[in-house]
């Protein structure tokens, strides 16, 4: 089961991170197509007047897909913000105690957001919700990638549950543990 989750995990990861390549793909291409538009004008040429349509729009849709894709990857390797303050001074029998009631109470929050994040897909794709832009995107394909997102986050939670349950260490423990002091390499 390990190295299913494991891959899980990862493919979530590359899919976060194609999506940042592929904004910054498309901000590129705008950027040349002004710059082409410049340099013709410049010239004393009519502008091809160059553009990606619904940019903006497109680019927000897959920010959404690359933050929510990388919320388990970023758990894992204890990149999420977590005030630990109180769990670092408390005895190591209270430290198991409070750990496991944070990620109880964190499993089911956000297995509650996947739950209506997946209604709210499911919804926009029975009334063909579409987006406002040039281009009318339809809107569940954004939205089951953020609630991919979210039930992966939520398996990984579950993960690290049963791992400190049966007595483990957390995976994001595992991996402050590896940075030293405050995070530091």
């Amino acid at each position: 089961m390990r190295p299913i989750l494991t891959r899980a995990y990862a493919l979530a990861e590359m899919l976060a991170a194609s999506c940042l390549v592929i904004i910054a793909a498309l901000v590129l291409l705008q950027v040349m197509g002004r710059i082409a538009d410049g340099t013709l004008k410049l010239f004393g040429f009519e502008a091809v007047g160059f553009l990606v349509p619904s940019l903006a729009e497109i680019a927000g849709f897959l920010l959404v897909g690359a933050s929510f894709l990388a919320l388990a990857s970023t758990l894992r390797h204890a990149v999420h913000i977590r005030v630990s303050l109180a769990i670092s001074h408390a005895p190591e029998s209270l430290r198991k105690v409070m750990e496991t009631l944070v990620l109880v109470i964190a499993l089911a929050l956000i297995a509650y957001f996947s739950w209506y994040a997946v209604l709210l897909a499911l919804d926009s794709y029975q009334f063909n919700e579409v987006s406002f832009g040039i281009i009318p995107i339809p809107l569940w394909i954004p939205q089951a990638v953020m609630a991919l997102g979210l039930i992966v986050f939520a398996i990984s939670m579950l993960d690290d549950l049963i791992v400190q349950l049966s007595g483990g260490t957390p995976s994001y423990v595992l991996a402050e543990e590896g940075k030293g002091i405050e995070g530091a390499d």
